[in-house]
């Protein structure tokens, strides 16, 4: 009954967000071709209680202009907006695949490591302003660093992976851990007041992954042929993209810091993405390639 609800809700946002606006005759005559409705209108009372879930469960709102008698959602901006797009697509993912159980040996996903356990007790703790205090197991270490006490800030999702991110009192500065090498969390009682300071969006506005560096912005270039460049545009690595076209390739400009997940990305673009400036920036891809050129040896060494 619960999934059925959620189809619902999911159907009457995508069919008032295509519209852009409808009228309830027009939402009527789309829901009885739907596969919701048996042929029948949706009742008024119905249509109010969805209304008020979807504001609930979305943070849409589905206003109605009383001028011209059509409903339309009133989108959010920033970082909200970009929540609930993700919850949409998500709760949309979710129903479609579980539809598809039967051609389960025809759909490959990615492994992808868990946070479920600790992802609840972790918004509990946002919503509260409550202290959290948990075992954290990196993978370069084999002993987990125990009882680490921290102040949660907010919530990032990087390459499928949850982190946290929030203020260590003993360690006096704001620090990030991935949800999924945590070993044991609690939500303490007792609650924090936040920096009014603090915005969590300024805080990774000019970086790029999970790690956040002190150095100064750079206007960072890099260099792709058109067929890279089209992935970059599909796809942007960053939210101050912006690119120039010329006839054999494209530039693309960006303000960020410069940190190991930036330079991780572009290495993994191979020879594909050259980095034009910072000069600091593509030295250390310089020397990332160059170690990595090393541990392979020459091409006399492979015939040996």
């Amino acid at each position: 009954m619960a999934q059925s609800l959620l189809n619902r809700y999911l159907w009457i946002i995508d069919t008032i967000r295509r519209h852009g606006r409808i009228t309830r005759q027009e939402l009527d005559r789309a829901w009885q071709k739907s596969d919701f409705s048996d042929g029948e209108k949706l009742p008024r009372r119905t249509f109010y209680n969805y209304r008020q879930a979807i504001a609930e469960i979305f943070n849409l709102e589905i206003s109605f202009d009383a001028s011209t008698y059509e409903y339309y959602i009133s989108e959010d901006t920033g970082n909200q907006s970009g929540m609930t797009d993700w919850l949409l697509n998500s709760a949309s993912m979710s129903d479609t695949l579980a539809s598809a159980r039967d051609i389960a040996g025809k759909i490959f996903v990615e492994d992808v490591p868990s946070a479920r356990e600790f992802l609840s007790p972790t918004i509990e703790a946002l919503k509260g302003n409550h202290p959290i205090v948990f075992d954290y197991l990196p993978y370069y270490r084999t002993v987990p660093t125990t009882g680490i006490e921290m102040q949660p800030l907010f919530l990032k999702i990087f390459r499928q992976r949850w982190y946290i991110t929030g203020y260590v009192p003993v360690d006096k500065k704001i620090k990030t851990y991935a949800l999924d090498r945590v070993r044991a969390m609690r939500v303490l009682t007792e609650t924090f007041e936040p920096d009014a300071a603090f915005d969590p969006e300024d805080y990774f506005r000019h970086s790029f992954g999970v790690v956040f560096t002190e150095g100064p912005v750079h206007r960072v270039a890099l260099k792709t042929p058109p067929r890279e460049a089209k992935y970059l545009r599909a796809l942007p690595l960053h939210p101050t993209q912006e690119e120039v076209v010329h006839d054999d390739y494209s530039i693309f400009y960006y303000r960020m810091r410069i940190s190991p997940d930036l330079v991780g990305e572009i290495l993994s673009h191979g020879p594909r993405v050259e980095v034009l400036e910072p000069p600091e920036l593509r030295l250390q891809v310089r020397t990332e390639l160059s170690e990595a050129l090393a541990r392979y040896g020459s091409a006399e060494d492979d015939e040996k």
